[in-house]
């Protein structure tokens, strides 16, 4: 039931169409006809909405739910109060997902540039383009078709944005070439220089920053993250990887393809993560490692060594997750011991 003066519903959906759109199956394939006007939340869904249960925590509010139609996993779904018609689903927050792009489209671009835009004539944009108020956009930088470029937005001199992408507003981009359909949230500063210097008695000598970043297809970029340029060899942002919001990625890094890096991460020069890496926030990964493909960080982590694939890592310095918890367990008894022998 979201707010209608942001967002636009595309409803209603038959559960038959909402089904087709998901790889869903009806409970009851003669509901097929019967419409839902929009999504909500299990506890608060009325006939008319489509909800989900995905964590069986919620298993008693799902039981006692009056939603028209839920996203459910089979053995949940025979477990539905009477009325509610399930779509049936290995992966019901998946399907939601999808049910939800559906309802709430992100909106296309439409071409626009505003008076007060500042694009040089050098500059190369797309078809298409919507490119808002105080927008500047510099020498020689191309911009793909259906771009959407916010407010005081700044594109400088030479970057490159491919097509589909959506640059929120007073984003900062340098040195960077941009693929297919990434998405940078407000704030973001992409491609300022890395924090390179030589160590002198006289004082600290400044090291030239002249690689690129990097940002492969459908990347998403969190609000008010930082991500720096190469000395040298590249930043590189993989396919489909999440950043969130106040990350910090330092220069030469090379994040691999479908990674997730959560909020307030610090990623130290020239650490190369590979595909489907997981980081919790607050993680901190020092210089020069290699984390394996698949490997998870747990919040708050402080990772000094390399890290090898599919591990599962916690604690400051990080220790295998089990081995952080056996040296929890032991403090833990060495406290209560001290406790009790200072009575």
């Amino acid at each position: 039931m979201a707010d209608q003066r942001f967002f636009k519903n595309a409803g209603p959906f038959t559960l038959g169409r909402l089904a087709e759109l998901t790889g869903a199956v009806l409970s009851d394939p003669a509901a097929a006809g019967k419409s839902v006007a929009d999504l909500a939340p299990l506890q608060d869904a009325g006939a008319d909405h489509v909800s989900f249960l995905d964590n069986k925590k919620y298993l008693d509010v799902f039981k006692n739910a009056k939603a028209g139609a839920c996203f459910a996993r089979p053995d949940h779904a025979a477990q539905a109060p009477a009325g509610m018609v399930c779509l049936v689903t290995a992966n019901p927050y998946k399907a939601y997902a999808l049910a939800a792009q559906a309802f709430y489209p992100q909106p296309p671009a439409a071409a626009f540039q505003a008076p007060s835009a500042v694009v040089d004539p050098t500059a190369a944009i797309g078809s298409n383009c919507h490119i808002d108020h105080g927008v500047v956009i510099g020498k020689n930088a191309k911009i793909g078709n259906d771009c959407v470029i916010g407010a005081h937005a700044v594109i400088c001199d030479g970057v490159e944005i491919g097509d589909g992408c959506r640059i929120d507003a007073r984003v900062y981009i340098t040195h960077a070439l941009i693929g297919r359909h990434v998405h940078i949230q407000p704030g973001a500063v992409i491609g300022s220089p890395g924090f390179g210097f030589a160590i002198d008695p006289a004082g600290f000598i400044t090291v030239p920053q002249l690689g690129r970043v990097v940002i492969e297809d459908h990347v998403d970029i969190g609000a008010n993250t930082t991500i720096d340029r190469g000395a040298g060899p590249d930043t590189v942002i993989g396919r489909g990887t999440r950043i969130d919001n106040l990350v910090q990625i330092g220069h030469n890094v090379h994040i691999g393809k479908q990674c997730v890096i959560v909020s307030q991460t610090g990623i130290s020069g020239s650490t190369q993560l590979g595909d489907f890496v997981m980081t919790g926030g607050q993680a901190g990964l020092a210089g020069h490692l290699k984390i394996g493909t698949g490997a998870k960080i747990a919040a708050q982590s402080g990772v000094m060594r390399d890290i090898e694939p599919g591990s599962e890592m916690m604690g400051s310095p990080a220790v295998p997750i089990r081995q952080f918890m056996r040296q929890t367990a032991v403090w833990q008894r060495i406290s209560l011991k001290k406790g009790n022998d200072d009575k």
